[in-house]
């Protein structure tokens, strides 16, 4: 056999050619289901390790000026949805994988474990844009997402067994939480959890020195906005809006707050005098004031950029009031030595009555928060009540639904100061509002200054 030049056995093989890199993945749609669900893992991901969801939301909005309006909502859907569906996925999670995923990717899986129950329609979809979404940070885990996505949808049965044997999947709290309130309101605390959960409802404050409710439900009907009036002369929306379409709110006739915060003003029992709104940002409830009577009021906020808000929320209603930057606990710093009429005394708290629209909040609050918010409170409800006029009230608020920033704050405050004693507001010592689908959770106690 006549051999080739080339085919001697001692001939030297050519080097096996090195293997050339993989071609680098096309970017993922940002209309695509797969983006939506990368974009949301790294906000929930990133709440878990502690970051406030409503600056790593304006962070991710300033990084990415080119979304259109539909990624923005569905990016924000996917994120909110998923941390109001607190502890949903983790008895699921616990059962389907020996250890978690390095983050975002466990994250990726709770934001599509979120969209597979309450989206249930083309999981198959889903689970290939979850993969998908994975193959473009980390190719190596695509298969146990798939695995682990494609197992919830094989034992659907016994994931809601999960769930259901799990109480806080079952209440979507944590558990200190629930049982904070079910001590608190043995008979009220699951619908309160529930109303918790939900979507949160859109109020409407009128601005009585431009227009009456009247005017305001016309102008609505006229463009087909449901919505009707609540006892406190709240305007309840039948259905979220977006504020551009509100008519008369460019011209000052109307602001977005809550029901539940509307009480203060009347509440306050404002009239011509001097008022303080401590802790005043983003200045609804100085607002609300200043639209109700004509008094000299100051608006006191730490935070110089929140405070900034405030002036401007005063200047798109047309209402006169003094913004001022300031610790509530150290009135020395910013205090003219004259006393106020009235307080509001709107303190900072656990925000657990405004989870549902913070739903961060309950992922990071902790028990041992409680107690060091209720120091804080009781701090600047002293330094305050030194600067209320003998006769003098000051209404305490809180967006709580713990016993012990409200009624036991209260309790504990009185026993500290022999001249303060409780009015009576709306035949009531005090209110606590617990969560609802007509507004969120409040607490109200009224305090007179003994002259």
């Amino acid at each position: 056999m006549t051999r080739s030049p080339n085919s001697s056995r001692h001939s030297v093989r050519p080097a096996p050619s090195r293997p050339r890199p993989a071609a680098p993945r096309a970017p993922l749609p940002p209309d695509s289901l797969a983006y939506s669900l990368l974009r949301s893992a790294e906000l929930v991901s990133a709440v878990g390790g502690g970051a406030n969801l409503t600056d790593a939301w304006e962070e991710l909005l300033r990084a990415h000026p080119e979304w259109s309006d539909a990624t923005r909502g569905a990016v924000r859907d996917l994120t909110w949805g998923t941390l109001r569906d607190y502890g949903r996925a983790d008895p699921v999670l616990r059962r389907l994988m020996q250890k978690p995923l390095v983050e975002p990717w466990q994250a990726l899986l709770k934001v599509a474990l979120h969209r597979m129950e309450t989206r249930p329609e083309n999981l198959h979809t889903l689970v290939d844009q979850a993969v998908e979404a994975a193959a473009h940070g980390a190719p190596g885990l695509k298969g146990v997402i798939n695995g682990v996505l494609r197992n919830v949808i094989r034992q659907a049965d016994q994931v809601e067994r999960w769930r259901g044997a799990d109480e806080v999947a079952r209440h979507r709290h944590p558990d200190w939480w629930i049982a904070r309130l079910r001590a608190a309101w043995p008979a009220e605390w699951e619908a309160a959890l529930a109303a918790g959960n939900l979507h949160p409802p859109m109020a409407l404050r009128v601005n009585r020195r431009r227009a009456t409710p009247a005017q305001v439900l016309d102008a609505f009907t006229e463009q087909g906005i449901a919505a009707r009036e609540l006892d406190n002369g709240a305007l309840l929306l039948e259905r979220p809006c977006p504020v551009d379409r509100l008519p008369g709110f460019a011209e000052g006739w109307i602001s977005v707050q809550d029901a539940g915060a509307q009480w203060a003003a009347q509440w306050l029992g404002v009239q011509a005098g001097r008022v303080l709104d401590a802790c005043a940002a983003p200045g609804g409830k100085a607002a609300h004031i200043l639209e109700l009577a004509d008094v000299q009021l100051t608006a006191l906020e730490l935070d110089p950029r929140r405070a900034r808000r405030i002036a401007e929320n005063f200047a798109r209603l047309g209402l006169a009031g003094e913004v001022k930057v300031g610790d509530a606990r150290r009135p020395a710093e910013w205090w003219d030595g004259r006393p106020y009429d009235r307080i509001l005394a709107d303190v900072p708290c656990s925000a657990s009555g405004v989870a549902r629209r913070h739903p961060d909040i309950k992922w990071l609050r902790r028990r041992e928060d409680i107690p060091r918010f209720a120091a804080q409170q009781a701090e600047i409800l002293d330094a305050l009540w030194h600067i209320l006029r003998p006769g003098g009230t000051m209404l305490y608020v809180t967006c709580s639904v713990f016993d012990e920033e409200n009624r036991g704050q209260i309790a504990r405050f009185c026993a500290r100061h022999a001249d303060a004693r409780r009015v009576a507001t709306g035949g009531r010592l005090e209110h606590q509002l617990l969560p609802t689908a007509e507004h969120d959770g409040f607490y109200y106690a009224l305090l007179s200054k003994l002259a």
